[in-house]
């Protein structure tokens, strides 16, 4: 029987001009430690950052701070080149707008990787994009991108080593009904809606992890509806995996959602889900079977399907264990991944041959 051949590991850099805050900026992270949990050999360039530092260093993944400013940034250009001269990659994974532009052209695939509806002037010295959306791909193809130059690959969702968060340390009662919400407190979420449909929910309590430019606002709308003694906000968290396995219900309200990483975070943890219909859940979740969707903006619609929820075991049962069926058919670490390195590996080798 002939030898089968063995791919050694890619070289593979990633970066991102990190955010203190941010889904996207997450996500960079949970990537690059994945793909070298997967045997890549990786190297992270991303925006000074106390917190992120810290999780790479902890994963033992070399990382390098760099700036990313906009204007008369010359320190990130020479900063980059000096870390690709000496790691010679095999192929650049760029998150986002900034990454993109920001990336030395090289002897390797430059690859965006696009997670909203972002302008794709950003993207044009990129050789290849993947979108983590079908409608993303569908908008950089409206765009003009050839669609051999696309890649459709989802996010995965982690589940932490972690116990569920003690209600009691966030001054809620043990036997009380819980829902949590995740995201930034920005109009796109919607949590004003949220915290409108609460209002018509009695005894519900709701945990809000995340920090935003609305806080002052959506701080005022809860006093006017009565609500501070029902509602928590958390701040940005890091411990989500505990939130979730402490809640009864997850809820996301978005008005506006390219993606949705919520919902396969709630279906991993095993938590059911509440989700308006924007573009992000509406493509992943499937109405009545994994989740309940209700129209964007619609408060009354958004306080029934939690209702709906809270009041059915039975209905909690079918979306728990259904969703869950998807993460793993679907939306796994190990099958995510295993796309990044198969896409990642193809564009090397094309690289190599027209070298």
């Amino acid at each position: 029987m002939a030898a089968r051949h063995r791919i050694e590991p890619l070289n593979i850099l990633t970066g991102m001009a990190t955010a203190p805050v941010g889904g996207a900026e997450t996500f960079f992270i949970t990537l690059s430690l994945a793909l070298a949990r997967a045997g890549q050999d990786v190297r992270v360039a991303l925006r000074p950052s106390d917190f992120r530092e810290a999780q790479l260093r902890a994963g033992s993944v070399p990382y390098e701070a760099v700036g990313f400013h906009t204007y008369f940034d010359f320190g990130t250009g020479l900063k980059l080149r000096r870390l690709i001269r000496d790691f010679k990659p095999d192929a650049v994974l760029a998150f986002a707008q900034r990454a993109s532009l920001a990336m030395p052209l090289g002897d390797y695939p430059l690859v965006g990787r696009m997670g909203g509806y972002y302008n794709l002037k950003y993207f044009r010295r990129c050789d290849h994009i993947i979108c983590i959306t079908p409608d993303i791909l569908r908008h950089c193809v409206d765009g003009g991108w050839p669609k051999d130059k696309l890649t459709y690959i989802p996010n995965f969702p982690i589940v932490d080593d972690e116990a569920p968060v003690s209600r009691t340390s966030l001054d809620t009662p043990e036997g009380a009904k819980v829902a949590v919400a995740l995201g930034r407190l920005h109009t796109n979420k919607a949590l004003d809606v949220l915290l409108t449909a609460v209002a018509q929910v009695p005894d519900l309590y709701l945990w809000i992890a995340g920090e935003g430019p609305l806080r002052d606002e959506l701080t005022k709308q809860m006093n006017e509806l009565g609500l501070a003694s029902r509602v928590r906000f958390l701040g940005w968290r890091t411990d989500r995996t505990a939130l979730l396995r402490a809640a009864d219900l997850c809820v996301f309200p978005s008005r506006w959602e390219p993606n949705g990483t919520v919902v396969v975070e709630a279906w991993a943890h095993g938590v059911p889900l509440v989700s308006t219909a924007s573009a992000g859940p509406a493509w992943i979740a499937r109405d009545g079977e994994d989740a309940l969707l209700t129209p964007v903006d619609d408060a009354d619609a958004l306080a029934q399907g939690m209702k709906r929820v809270l009041e059915s075991p039975e209905l909690q049962a079918s979306l728990i264990a259904n969703g869950l069926k998807r993460v793993e058919t679907e939306f796994s670490e190990k099958t995510v991944v295993a796309a990044y390195i198969a896409t990642l590996q193809s564009l090397a080798a094309k690289n190599r041959q027209a070298a």
